[in-house]
């Protein structure tokens, strides 16, 4: 036997033995995902036409900062979705094994049990990634009709955990894992997923709540499938989670994971944001991104969950102050607005190099102070000196923000540089007060003299 056939003997046994969890896999998200989602413009109803106009104009306009993906999200195989919420016992488009399928009506390609591969060899071919939603759990359609599950004896009634149910959508019932057929179910949808090129799976109900909130062994069985499947897939967990204690399991199994509920264009939403990214610093890192959710900007509301189609609520100040929190803290970029619809101001605040660099190259970042509505963070760059400060005023009047260089670990002469201005302020020696409006923020690179 030649070394070559040994060496492949013995990884093909190693394959056979070892358990999924610790299959060599390749290092996921090593900067934090940027992309568009279609949720906060378009909620449930999203068509085909819609999801390539948005990556048309990703490709166009957007590729070149580093955005990449193309997720559509929840309801894609609801053939009549409302606005506004969900349809209780929504009709659903499945194939023999109980697995959901696009709705023909609203994503043509899809038809002839296709489901979304034409839709993803479209988004690949504009040197993009696609992702989906999906929801916890098998369809209670499946449950009710009794399907069998792809690849097993078991049929999904077998599988099924009626109690463990989404609080806010019916179209679910809970996966019991620890039956036989369990994971059997969530390695059948996903070789599907795989088969169509899917990059990225965004997981909701992974939360919950109450008695029956517990849906570790979900999120677990889910990973595991991913990673059987052999396909690099990107997993962001949703809603949103307060449970830092958590934070290694979930790390574990996801690339990404959302940190509050939703996030909407509300100052009151953004200003809940800062102590939820500061609690969830510790755990940044290459892999392992928490996620302060879509970004509600540009036209948003068109056919949404909330409110009715608007330019963004927030101010141009409160926007920005949006961008430069969610990229000193290092969190997923997922923009939720139309891109087509994109005015010059929305635009730049997508396409500034120099301020999502921050996002994705940073070696790190922290709360560098809180001092009553003053917020201050810091980040760092591997082989720089420099350092990366986002001053922040939350609240409702004018601030003046003061940092000394020293509380930065830099010396007295240094030179500074207007992120968002893409401009050299000049030497501002041993500190600088930044002059804040309220909701606004200030984000600078603070470089020592040469």
């Amino acid at each position: 036997m030649t070394h070559r056939n040994r060496f492949c003997l013995t990884a093909a046994l190693l394959l056979t033995v070892l358990p999924c969890s610790l299959w060599p896999q390749p290092k996921l998200a090593r900067t934090p995902p940027m992309g568009w989602n279609s949720w906060d413009s378009f909620g449930t109803s999203v068509t085909e036409a819609e999801v390539k106009a948005n990556a048309d104009y990703m490709a166009k306009h957007l590729a070149k900062f580093g955005w990449q993906y193309i997720v559509v999200d929840i309801q894609w195989s609801e053939p009549n979705p409302q606005t506004h919420g969900y349809r209780p016992n929504a009709q659903l488009v499945m194939d023999a094994y109980g697995r959901l399928m696009p709705a023909p009506n609203r994503f043509p390609s899809a038809s002839d049990g296709r489901g979304f591969q034409p839709l993803a060899a479209y988004v690949h071919h504009l040197g993009l990634k696609f992702g989906i939603h999906i929801l916890r759990g098998i369809p209670r359609r499946a449950v009710d009709a009794n399907l069998p599950i792809f690849g097993s004896d078991r049929k999904a009634a077998d599988v099924a955990n009626r109690k463990a149910i989404c609080p806010w959508n019916t179209d679910m019932y809970g996966v019991d894992t620890s039956l036989p057929g369990g994971q059997a179910y969530y390695d059948a949808i996903v070789q599907l997923y795989a088969s169509w090129g899917v990059d990225f799976i965004k997981a909701d109900d992974m939360f919950g709540f109450g008695p029956n909130g517990d849906h570790s062994s979900e999120i677990e069985a889910l990973s595991r499938s991913i990673a059987k499947s052999g396909r690099p897939i990107v997993l962001s967990l949703s809603p949103g989670t307060s449970a830092v204690n958590q934070a290694a399991f979930i790390a574990q199994h996801a690339q990404m994971w959302r940190i509050s509920g939703d996030f909407w264009d509300r100052w009151a939403d953004l200003k809940r944001q800062f102590p939820n990214f500061t609690k969830w610093n510790p755990y940044v890192k290459p892999g392992s991104w928490p996620d302060g959710d879509m970004l509600p900007l540009g036209r948003i509301g068109i056919r949404a969950e909330r409110g009715d189609p608007r330019m963004s609520l927030l101010t141009h100040d409160e926007q920005r102050t949006l961008i430069t929190l969610w990229s000193v803290a290092r969190s997923p970029l997922m923009f939720g607005g139309n891109l087509p619809d994109n005015d010059p101001f929305t635009l730049s605040l997508i396409a500034n190099a120099e301020v999502l660099a921050v996002d994705q190259k940073a070696a790190a970042s922290k709360e560098l102070f809180t001092h009553g509505n003053q917020v201050a963070w810091v980040a760092e760059m591997t082989g720089s000196p420099a350092k990366y400060l986002a001053v922040f005023n939350i609240g409702d009047a004018d601030e003046a923000v003061h940092v000394d260089w020293a509380d930065l670990g830099l010396p007295p002469a240094c030179q500074v540089r207007d992120l968002w201005a893409g401009k050299d302020l000049g030497a501002s020696p041993a500190s600088r007060t930044f002059q804040l409006a309220a909701h606004a923020s200030a984000f600078v690179k603070v470089s020592p003299n040469k």
